[in-house]
This record gives structure tokens, sequence and C-alpha cells, in this order.
């Protein structure tokens, strides 16, 4: 029964020490990142523009093999972003 015991105190102290690690490497990691927008000027007025999705067209083509694709459409993803005049 001790054992049994013993075991899972160990193995419930390594998970905790597990989890740790990856949140504060997580975190470090986060706050390295470089921002997506430049910092906002001192009078300037700031807005998130919203994502929105395009319709993007790939022509016709023939592959190296010379089978013929036909052309499609595809849709493209545009997020949002920080937007500062001023």
């Amino acid at each position: 029964m001790t054992d049994r015991f013993k075991r899972a105190l160990a193995l419930g102290a390594a998970t905790v020490a597990l989890a740790g690690g990856a949140v504060l490497t997580s975190v470090g990691s986060a706050s390295a990142a470089t921002p997506d927008h430049r910092a906002p000027v001192a009078h300037s007025r700031c807005h998130e523009a919203r994502g929105y999705w395009t319709r993007t067209w790939h022509p016709a083509r023939r592959d190296r093999h010379g089978k013929w694709h036909a052309g499609y459409w595809t849709r493209t993803w545009h997020p949002g972003h920080l937007v500062c005049t001023g």
C-alpha cells in the first residue's frame, strides 16, 4: 500500500513540475514574440480592422506531365490588424 502511495505521489509531483515548466516556457516565448503592429503615436486614433475573406481564382494549367487541371476558386482569410491614423 505504501509503495503505491509513494508512486502516486511521485507521479503527481512530476506532472505538476512538467505542467509548470510548460506554462513558464509558453509565457517566455509569448513575451519574446514581436508585436504584429507598430506602437501608437501620442495623438493617433487607432482601431482594429476586422478580418475578411476574399475569393482567389487559380487559373487552369498543365502540370509537368501534360495533364490539364481546370481553374478553381479558393477562399483566402485576411486577419484583422491595428490601423492607426493621425
